[in-house]
């Protein structure tokens, strides 16, 4: 019997018909409500550390694991949960820019109905500018996607419910999720309790200068490691090594002769000097990654627009093939402008630059319009390049900001600098519009590579991450409060000493206030930009001279501007995901094995974010950033603990992986 005969549960092909369970309403909850938690969790990483994660393939085995209990499930409606989830993984990414105006004093917290109007506006706007993409980098492309490719294959496995061995591979992987959150989630919770550090750091002198060494002990960071690879792990390494090792040394150099402690020192040398640099070599490489997209892009769009005419003519195409029609996609975005524009109107009409209110509305609207284009384009190639989690969204906000920043500039002429705080939260505010374009498009088009390949309706998905959109505007709001009265920002006026990175947000301010202000060190910027030059040279030569070598430009650039405590641990996990799929390699079920250590991975971080939100909430109710703390042993014998425990819940927790993975496989050889 041909697959397309097959019931539709079974495998993932489909007719002309349309009566295939897909777009449904338990799809809708259940894909809501992982949205709802998945969202939290990204966020509060997000602030921590600059990072999100991916949330497809999590939560297409939650759904399996759920929709299996009703009848008449199918691998589309599966797919549909996990395109909803999806959101969550992305739109998140939007506290990239959002906390910035906190950090700037312009907001005291987040205001509910505009924040999540930023978000759904944007998000909305990211699906619709993805959809004529399709056609030129998903079905017209050969371009990876890996993390569409591996949701596929997840929900291809659990869709077998009459194969008892897909059926145990599934129950594993929701096992080794669910136990990875508990391990790490356990491990933070005795890091909030003092039993164990958080994180051990040390400054020393390196030449006449000073440097540090460090790391956080985060399970949520190996399993960040895991996913992005040894590639992105070597180059973080690299951009370690010439911040650490090079430039804050040589900078730090000229500053420890006036004083101060060493520490304080490198801390701020690195805030003031380094990540500027670092910010420079990303700006460049996003520049580059535009450059090279650009001819693969125009070719497909025609493609696209040759395959649309072909359709308007009489053609009959498949459902497989059928997006949001183009005058639906064109009257959404156009609409959207205007209540985005009223939000900019509402925004800037009672601050010091209200005399400029039509001016920088209008120009704001067109930036949003042809800037929006540009970075989904960008965003969405880069994703299927390699993958939604590892696409470099902040890479793209640099220059967002960066190109606002001087065309407002340019249009406010000499009020700049006198009413610079307003100037840099309205550039902020309007690059946050912008930013919900880049995430949404960075998924879009990686949810609709699993379409493809499980046989879905494209505008049905594209109709469901519209949803997700929604769904994750609803619940960023208040976590983004949550955080900020649980914790605070770095830099924020009344920031404590457990204070949230947001390196991304902080960054991105400081890009705004230096332009505005006059500040910004450009000599910095350029020092970056040619040491990024100088590694897209060594990339390119890799790529040409060493099979399956690279050395990403951007991932570089993220480990110059990154305190070392936050990155540190993420190619050591890269090398033991490695290590982990070598041995997978030599196994006859690899693939699956694999896709266990990608789950426990997910697992990590999610367990350790969730407890993040729960942290955040008891803070914010007893207003002590040490709520939880019962042991007090000292610094030193709770670093030593803490370095003990965590090696060794690694270790057993990739040991236990590896031998669940290969049970069935014993179990048939003793037969």
């Amino acid at each position: 019997m041909s697959s397309s005969n097959r019931p539709a549960s079974r495998t993932g092909a489909v007719s002309s018909s349309t009566s295939i369970r897909e777009l449904t309403l338990r799809a809708i909850i259940i894909g809501g409500l992982i949205t709802l938690v998945f969202t939290a969790a990204n966020v509060y990483l997000g602030l921590k550390v600059g990072l999100t994660f991916a949330t497809s393939i999590p939560a297409a085995v939650i759904s399996m694991a759920i929709l299996r209990r009703f009848a008449g499930h199918t691998i589309q409606e599966n797919n549909i949960v996990q395109t909803i989830a999806s959101a969550a993984g992305t739109l998140s990414a939007i506290i990239f820019v959002l906390p910035g105006l906190v950090m700037v004093g312009w907001w005291s917290g987040f205001p509910y109905w505009t924040t999540a109007a930023v978000c759904a506006f944007g998000g909305i706007l990211g699906v619709m500018y993805s959809i004529p993409l399709r056609r030129a980098l998903v079905t017209g492309s050969d371009l990876p996607y890996p993390e569409g490719v591996a949701a596929a294959e997840v929900l291809k496995v659990g869709s077998d419910t009459e194969n008892v061995e897909n059926t145990e591979e599934n129950k594993k992987g929701l096992a080794v999720i669910i136990w990875g959150s508990i391990a790490s989630a356990g491990y933070a919770l005795l890091a909030a309790m003092k039993g164990v550090a958080g994180s051990i750091s040390a400054a020393f002198r390196l030449g006449s200068g000073g440097t540090m060494i460090g790391s956080s002990l985060s399970l949520a960071l190996i399993g960040v490691g895991h996913l992005v690879g040894v590639s992105v792990g070597i180059a973080m390494i690299v951009g370690l090594l010439i911040s650490y090792g090079a430039l804050l040394p040589y900078f730090s150099a000229q500053v420890l002769p006036k004083g101060g402690e060493l520490a304080d020192v490198v801390s701020s040398t690195f805030s003031h000097d380094v990540r500027f640099v670092g910010a420079g070599a990303m700006a460049v490489a996003a520049v580059w990654t535009l450059i090279k997209i650009i001819g693969p892009i125009v070719r497909g769009i025609k493609d696209s627009l040759a395959s649309s005419r072909s359709r308007k003519s009489g053609e009959e195409l498949p459902i497989t093939e059928r997006d949001i029609p183009f005058n639906i996609v064109l009257g959404v975005i156009l609409a959207s402008m205007l209540p985005i524009g009223a939000l900019l109107y509402l925004f800037i009409h009672v601050s010091e630059i209200s005399n400029h209110t039509v001016t920088l509305v209008i120009l704001s609207i067109l930036f949003v319009l042809l800037i929006g284009l540009i970075v989904a384009s960008v965003c969405g190639y880069m994703a299927g390049l390699i993958g939604a989690s590892n696409s470099p969204i902040s890479g793209v906000g640099i220059i967002v900001v960066l190109t606002s920043a001087l065309l407002i500039k340019v249009v406010t002429g000499n009020e700049s600098a006198s009413n610079a705080p307003a100037l840099v939260a309205y550039t902020l505010f309007t690059s946050a519009v912008v930013f919900g374009i880049a995430t949404i498009s960075n998924d879009n088009l990686q949810d609709l590579k699993t379409g493809q390949l499980v046989s879905a309706t494209p505008w049905k998905q594209q109709v469901a991450l519209v949803i997700g959109v929604v769904f994750g505007s609803l619940i960023i709001p208040p976590v983004l409060q949550l955080m900020l009265d649980g914790f605070g920002f770095a830099g924020a006026p009344g920031a404590g000493e457990n204070a949230l990175a947001a390196p991304q947000a902080a960054l991105l301010s400081s890009v705004a206030n230096g332009i505005f202000g006059n500040s910004l060190d450009w000599s910095r910027i350029g020092l970056g930009a040619a040491i990024g030059v100088v590694i897209i040279i060594v990339d390119e030569v890799l790529k040409r001279t060493k099979k399956g070598m690279s050395l990403p430009p951007l991932a570089v650039g993220m480990g110059m501007y990154l305190p070392i405590s936050l990155t540190l641990m993420i190619p050591l996990g890269a090398f033991i995901g490695r290590a982990y799929d070598r041995w997978a390699e030599r196994r006859t079920n690899s693939e699956s094995i694999k896709r266990l250590g990608i789950l426990l991975a997910t697992g990590l971080i999610v367990g350790e974010s969730l407890f993040g939100v729960v942290l955040a909430g008891i803070i914010g109710a007893t207003s002590n950033e040490e709520a939880l703390a019962v042991f007090n042993y000292g610094e030193i014998p709770t670093q030593v603990v803490g370095v003990i425990v965590f090696a060794a819940v690694v270790y057993v927790l990739y040991r236990w992986v590896q031998k669940l993975a290969i049970a069935p496989a014993k179990a048939e050889a003793e037969k």
